[in-house]
């Protein structure tokens, strides 16, 4: 066995000379250093591509709403806490109102009216004058629009016709100088009066 791996390494060396030679030249290539460090391991490798710091606009897109639902959330809760604290106040008022018509019968049916009206205001009128306020800045906001709309195409127009005018041509195919002259002539006196 042992002659057998002899021979073997003597008929590589022997015949294979030009082969011998490439593996050298190879095993040298091997051995040179590159520039730049000596890469990523296999495992940073696999670790750089599960990792969650690249730009995702759909991942931004659902944190925003998810912050945006938790702000409404926590408003409602706080409104909440406030109707609570507000029916606490009102009971306390009845409870008071209820001694006191106890004591004087007569007076219970105006004074309590007066302090319900004199008390806190009821949701439905906030949600009145809230609506109302809203409803009068839709209809200015829709005024200011028209007028501007109706400005935008009033001077369209103008600018129509005056373009129609200036393209205007002869028989011949030559501009007509009468409008011409007359835009000048408007343009002189518009800066005349500025």
């Amino acid at each position: 066995m042992k002659q057998q791996k002899r021979r073997d390494e003597e008929n590589t060396g022997k015949n294979n000379g030009s082969n011998s030679i490439k593996m050298n030249n190879n095993m040298n290539m091997k051995k040179k250093k590159r520039l730049g460090g000596g890469g990523l391991s296999l495992e940073a490798f696999a670790n750089a591509k599960t990792k969650g710091d690249f730009y995702n606009p759909s991942l931004i897109k659902k944190q925003k709403e998810f912050y945006k639902n938790a702000k409404h959330v926590k408003k409602y809760k706080k409104l909440l806490k406030q109707q609570s604290q507000q029916h606490d106040i009102s009971t306390s008022i009845r409870s008071v109102e209820d001694e006191n018509e106890t004591e004087d019968g007569s007076r219970m049916g105006m004074n309590k009216q007066n302090k319900k009206n004199l008390g806190i205001p009821s949701l439905k009128e906030m949600y009145d004058k809230k609506h109302e306020k809203k409803e009068k800045e839709r209809i200015e906001m829709q005024a200011v629009l028209q007028a501007k709309k109706e400005e935008r195409e009033k001077a369209e127009a103008r600018r129509k016709a005056a373009r129609e005018k200036m393209f205007k041509k002869t028989r011949a195919g030559q501009p007509v100088m009468k409008y011409r002259i007359e835009h000048l002539l408007e343009t002189i006196q518009n800066s005349a009066k500025n």
